[in-house]
C-alpha cells in the first residue's frame, strides 16, 4: 500500500497546495489500492478513467484556492452523480444513469474534489449490516467474514481500506455513526437540514441526513465544511451562514457541560462498552469538562417510533419504482397492474418489501391513528427530552453502539436483533439533532468500538472540538493487515 493512501484528507490536501504533490499521483495510487481491495466488495461501480482525467487537467491548471483541490473521492451510491449510474443499491435501479448531481456532490466537486466511484450501500440505505445490497455484501477490512455495518458499508470499509482518503454517507438512524464505529473511522451526521437532501435516493424523507466519514476529526471538520450550504431546491435545507469547522477546530473544551443519559445503559451491553464510556467520562474530566448526570426519558419508545415513521415514510417515497418511468420493469404480466406488482416483487429485496409493507400497514385506514399519528407525538417528546437536557449540557457522550461488529449472516434471519443495533442512534435521527462517532477503543476480538457525541441543534463546531480534544488523548490507532490484498 502506497505511503500516499495512508496519509490523512486534511494532509493530502496541504501537501497539493504546498505543490509537493500532484494530484495525479493521489489519484493513481488509490485506483491501485481500490484494485488491489476488490475482494471487499466496497465498490458498486468505478469511476477511475474520469478520475484520472480529472486529476490529469487540474495538475495542468491546479486551483489551490478550494478546500478539496485535486483530491478524488469515492461516494456512497445514493447520491445521484450526473452521467455515472447510481443504483442505491437495488436491482430497481441497477442500470438508473442520473442526469443531474446531488447538491451535496457538486458542493464537494465545486470545491476542487472529483468522483472517484460509487460505494456500495444496503438497499435503499435499509440495513445496518450491509447484507440487503442487491450487489452483494461489503466486508469489513479489520476481519474477514465480519459486516462493516449499514447501511453505508461500503463508505466505511473504503476509508478504513485507505480506497478513498474520505467519503460521505447518508444516516436515517444511524447509517453513518454505526458503520464508522464498526470500522474505527469518524462519522458524522449533521443537524437536520444542514446538508441538501436533493438529489440523495430518499429513504425516509424527514429523518436521512447526509454527512461526512473520514479517518479523523480534522478530515471531518474539513469534509462538512465543503457539504453544507443553502439549497432552494431543498424544502427542508437551513438557510444559515457557512461556518469554517476546520479552521476553527479547537481542543479547548474546558467548562463545556457533557450529559450522560442513564437511559443508554441497556441490559446486555458487553462490559467492555461500559469501561469505554467511562474512559470517555474520565478524558472529558481531565480535559476541564464538567459530567452531568441527565436522563432522556422517552429513549425506550425510540425504537419503535422509528420503525414506524421510517417504513411509513419509504412506503410512500418507494411507490414512485413502478416500472413506468424509470428503473426496473418486468417482463411479466398480462396488463398494467399485473405489470407494477411484479416489478416491484422482482425489483425489491426482502428488506425493503418488508420496511415498504410495514409502511403501508401502519398508514392504512383504521391503523393510522393507531399507529402513525402516535409514533409523531412519541418523536416530538423524544426531541422535547434533547431540547430540556440542552438547557444545562452543551453536548451528551453515549456509545455508539450497543455491539462490535458481528459476523456475516449472523443476524440476517432475525430482523428485530439486526433493528435493536440502532438503539443509540436512531433517538439523534428523529430529534434532528447532529452526533459524531469516534473511535474510542478495541473489544475483546480486536474489533473497533465507537463512542458518541450528540450536540445541540447547529452545533456541529462545538461537537467537532469535543471530539478532536477526545481524539488527541483516545490515541486510537488502526491496525490494518490487508488480508484481502493476498
Amino acid at each position: 500500500m502506497s505511503e500516499l493512501t495512508n496519509k490523512s484528507l486534511t494532509e493530502l490536501v496541504s501537501l497539493i497546495k504546498t505543490k509537493e504533490l500532484k494530484s495525479e499521483d493521489i489519484t493513481k495510487d488509490f485506483i491501485d489500492n481500490c484494485n488491489k481491495g476488490e475482494k471487499l466488495n466496497a465498490f458498486v461501480t468505478n469511476a477511475f478513467d474520469h478520475a484520472l482525467d480529472k486529476a490529469k487537467n487540474f495538475d495542468k491548471n491546479p486551483n489551490l484556492n478550494c478546500l478539496l483541490p485535486g483530491i478524488p473521492l469515492a461516494v456512497k451510491d445514493l447520491f445521484c452523480t450526473e452521467g455515472v449510474r447510481t443504483t442505491a443499491g437495488s436491482k430497481m435501479l441497477e442500470n438508473f444513469i442520473p442526469n443531474y448531481e446531488s447538491t451535496v456532490t457538486n458542493n464537494l466537486w465545486s470545491e476542487g474534489a472529483f468522483l472517484l466511484g460509487k460505494l456500495n450501500c444496503d438497499e435503499f440505505a435499509m440495513g445496518s449490516s450491509n447484507e440487503t445490497s442487491y450487489f452483494g455484501n461489503v466486508i469489513n477490512p479489520l476481519k474477514d467474514n465480519v459486516v462493516p455495518g449499514g447501511s453505508s458499508g461500503g463508505s466505511a470499509a473504503a476509508v478504513c481500506a485507505n480506497l478513498t482518503p474520505a467519503t460521505i454517507g447518508t444516516d436515517t438512524g444511524g447509517s453513518i455513526r454505526q458503520p464508522a464505529s464498526f470500522t474505527g473511522t469518524v462519522g458524522l451526521k449533521p443537524t437536520y437540514g444542514l446538508c441538501s437532501r436533493w438529489g440523495i435516493v430518499a429513504f425516509a424523507s424527514s429523518l436521512d441526513q447526509a454527512g461526512p466519514m473520514t479517518k479523523n476529526v480534522s478530515d471531518c471538520a474539513l469534509m462538512l465544511e465543503a457539504m453544507v450550504g443553502f439549497d432552494p431546491k431543498d424544502s427542508t435545507s437551513i438557510n444559515k451562514k457557512k461556518e469554517n469547522y476546520s479552521k476553527n477546530l479547537s481542543k479547548d473544551i474546558k467548562g463545556l457541560k457533557i450529559g450522560i443519559p442513564k437511559e443508554y445503559r441497556v441490559d446486555g451491553m458487553p462490559s467492555q462498552i461500559e469501561e469505554l464510556w467511562d474512559k470517555g467520562k474520565k478524558i472529558l474530566k481531565e480535559e476541564g469538562a464538567e459530567i452531568i448526570d441527565i436522563s432522556l426519558p422517552h429513549t425506550e419508545y425510540a425504537l419503535p417510533t422509528y420503525y414506524i415513521v421510517a417504513p411509513a415514510e419509504a412506503s410512500s417515497n418507494l411507490a414512485r419504482y413502478d416500472g413506468v418511468k424509470y428503473g426496473f420493469r418486468s417482463s411479466k404480466g398480462a396488463n398494467l397492474i399485473e405489470m407494477y406488482e411484479n416489478t416491484r416483487s422482482e425489483g425489491f429485496g426482502d428488506e425493503v418489501k418488508r420496511r415498504i409493507l410495514i409502511g403501508t400497514y401502519v398508514l392504512s385506514s383504521g391503523y393510522y391513528d393507531a399507529y402513525y399519528l402516535k409514533a409523531q407525538k412519541v418523536r416530538q417528546l423524544i426531541k422535547r427530552d434533547f431540547d430540556q437536557s440542552f438547557k444545562n449540557v452543551d453536548a451528551i457522550l453515549t456509545p455508539s453502539t450497543p455491539s462490535s461488529a458481528f459476523q456475516i449472516g449472523e443476524k440476517k434471519d432475525d430482523p428485530i436483533s439486526m433493528y435493536l443495533n440502532d438503539v443509540f442512534t436512531v433517538p439523534v435521527n428523529l430529534a434532528g439533532v447532529p452526533a459524531i462517532s469516534i473511535p474510542a477503543g478495541l473489544d475483546k476480538n480486536k474489533l473497533p468500538l465507537g463512542l458518541q457525541l450528540i450536540g445541540k441543534p447547529l452545533a456541529e463546531q462545538t461537537l467537532l472540538n469535543i471530539a478532536y480534544s477526545m481524539e488527541d488523548k483516545i490515541n486510537f490507532k488502526l491496525d490494518l493487515n490487508k488480508w484481502w490484498e493476498n
